[in-house]
C-alpha cells in the first residue's frame, strides 16, 4: 500500500527536515569581465494577524528536492509528515520526522544526492532552474546556455528554528546539494543584468501587490546580480553565527542560504 503522509508536526514527528538544491548561478560581466552572482529576488505577501506584510528577499536559485519514491522513505524511517499542503502536493523534501530518525535519514540523503538520475530523490536541479528563470525573466532556459556541475554538499546538522512561512519557528535541520551554473550565453547575460537594474525592492512590492489585487498570491520575482568578489569579502568579515542569518548587502536583504553556497 502506498504511504499516505499527513501534514504538520505531531508530538512524535517534531523535527523538520529540509533537503534542497542551491544553484550558484554565475557569469562574467560583458564589459568588465568581473564575475557576478545571480540570485532570485522575491517579493512575497505574508498574511499576519494584523494584515498583510510584503517581504522582499533574495535567495539562491533552486529549492526543495522532490521525493520520487515515498515508499522508500517510509520503509527507512517509518511515519513522516509533510510540512504543508504545498509540500505534500509537490512531494517536496520538507518533512517532519521523529528526531531519532535523523541520523539514518541524513546518511541516506547524502548517499543518494551524489547519484545521477537517482530513482528515490530528484538530484538534477535543471527542472527547478528552468521554472525559476521563467518566473524571473520570462525566458525558457536552454541547455546550451549554461554548464551546471555539482560542487559540494552542505549539512546544517544542528536544528534551528525555520523562518519558512509554512512552518515558522519549528526546529529544522538542513541538507543542501550545491551546484554551480555558469551562464555563457551573451544574450541571456544582458537580459539578467537589465532585469536586475530595472527592479528595485519597491518595484517588486508594487508588482506583488498588483498580483494580489488581480487574485494572485501576492508574489513578484526578478534577478538580482551582485559582484561575487565583494559579496564573498562581505561574508568573510562576519562571524559564523552572523553568516547563518538574513543580512543586508547593498540595501538588499539576502536569505541565510546565500552564505551556504559560497566557497569557503
Amino acid at each position: 500500500m502506498e504511504p499516505d503522509p499527513g501534514i504538520g508536526p505531531t508530538p512524535d514527528l517534531s523535527l523538520r527536515v529540509s533537503v534542497a538544491t542551491l544553484v550558484r548561478v554565475v557569469f562574467n560581466h560583458p564589459l568588465t569581465g568581473e564575475r557576478y552572482l545571480a540570485l532570485e529576488q522575491k517579493a512575497t505577501l505574508h498574511e499576519t494577524d494584523h494584515g498583510g506584510v510584503m517581504v522582499v528577499r533574495s535567495q539562491p536559485f533552486g529549492g526543495a528536492i522532490r521525493i520520487l519514491d515515498l515508499k522508500a522513505i517510509h520503509a527507512l524511517i517509518g511515519d513522516f509528515h509533510f510540512d504543508s499542503p504545498s509540500s505534500r502536493r509537490e512531494q517536496d523534501f520538507r518533512i517532519f520526522i521523529q528526531p531519532s530518525s535523523w541520523p539514518v535519514l541524513r546518511e541516506f540523503c547524502i548517499q543518494h544526492l551524489s547519484q545521477v538520475d537517482d530513482l528515490i530523490l530528484e538530484t538534477d536541479p535543471a527542472r527547478e532552474l528552468v521554472e525559476e528563470f521563467h518566473d524571473t525573466l520570462k525566458i525558457i532556459l536552454q541547455p546550451g546556455q549554461y554548464d551546471c556541475l555539482p560542487i559540494a554538499t552542505v549539512l546544517e546538522n544542528e536544528a534551528a528554528p525555520t523562518t519558512n512561512i509554512h512552518a515558522k519557528g519549528f526546529l529544522t535541520v538542513r541538507l543542501y546539494r550545491i551546484f554551480e551554473a555558469y551562464i555563457s550565453d551573451s544574450t541571456l547575460i544582458r537580459a539578467m543584468l537589465q532585469n536586475s537594474m530595472s527592479h528595485n525592492d519597491q518595484d517588486l512590492r508594487q508588482l506583488a501587490w498588483a498580483d494580489f489585487q488581480r487574485g494572485g498570491k501576492g508574489r513578484a520575482n526578478a534577478v538580482l546580480a551582485l559582484p561575487l568578489k565583494q559579496l564573498r569579502e562581505w561574508y568573510a568579515d562576519m562571524s559564523p553565527e552572523a553568516r547563518n542569518t538574513s543580512i543586508v548587502f547593498e540595501q538588499h536583504r539576502l536569505n541565510e542560504t546565500v552564505a551556504a553556497m559560497l566557497e569557503g
